[in-house]
C-alpha cells in the first residue's frame, strides 16, 4: 500500500493524491456495484486491473463479480457494512495498482469518472402515483429515499 516512510514532501503530496484517487475509486466502484450499469463499470475496471493480460483481466473481473454478489440481496445496515468491507478492499487494490504501475493514474481517474457518473445516472428521481379504493393493498417497491403518504379516499387536490 501506499506509505511515506523515507519520503520527502513533493513525493508525499503524490502519495496523498494517489491514496485519495484510490479511495475514491473504491467507493466509486462499491457504488456502482449495485447500479443497472454494473456490468460496464466492472469491465472497464477489470481491463484496469489486468493491465492488457486477458488472464488477469478476466480474474479481476471475477473477483468484481464475486464482491458485487457480496452485496447483493442485502439492505439497510447489513448492506451499509457490506459495502464499507468491500470499499476498504477495493482501495487497497487499487492503491496497489497505483503503487505497481504508476501510468495507471490518469486511466484509473477516466475510469473512476465514468463510475461516479453511472452511479450519478442511476439517482434518478421517479415518481409514483398508484390509488387504490375500499380496503384495496397495494405495495410499492423501490430502492433509495421513499416518502409515501396514506390518507382517505379522495381524488388528489381535493379537500374533504
Amino acid at each position: 500500500m501506499l506509505g511515506r516512510v523515507g519520503l520527502d514532501w513533493g513525493c508525499w503530496m503524490l502519495v496523498e493524491t494517489l491514496a485519495a484517487l484510490a479511495v475514491a475509486g473504491g467507493n466509486a466502484l462499491v457504488s456502482a456495484m449495485v447500479t443497472d450499469g454494473w456490468e460496464g463499470v466492472r469491465e472497464r475496471f477489470a481491463r484496469l486491473l489486468g493491465r492488457g493480460d486477458p488472464k488477469a483481466t478476466g480474474d479481476a473481473a471475477a473477483r468484481l463479480e464475486d464482491s458485487r454478489v457480496v452485496l447483493a440481496g442485502r439492505s439497510g445496515t447489513d448492506l451499509e457494512r457490506a459495502q464499507a468491507e468491500q470499499e476498504i478492499a477495493w482501495r487497497t487494490r487499487l492503491a496497489d495498482l497505483l503503487e505497481s504501475h504508476p501510468e495507471s493514474e490518469d486511466e484509473l481517474r477516466l475510469v473512476v469518472a465514468e463510475a461516479q457518473a453511472q452511479v450519478i445516472g442511476s439517482a434518478v428521481r421517479i415518481d409514483q402515483h398508484v390509488a387504490g379504493f375500499d380496503e384495496a393493498q397495494q405495495g410499492v417497491l423501490g430502492q433509495g429515499v421513499q416518502m409515501n403518504t396514506f390518507g382517505g379516499q379522495r381524488e388528489p387536490g381535493t379537500r374533504r
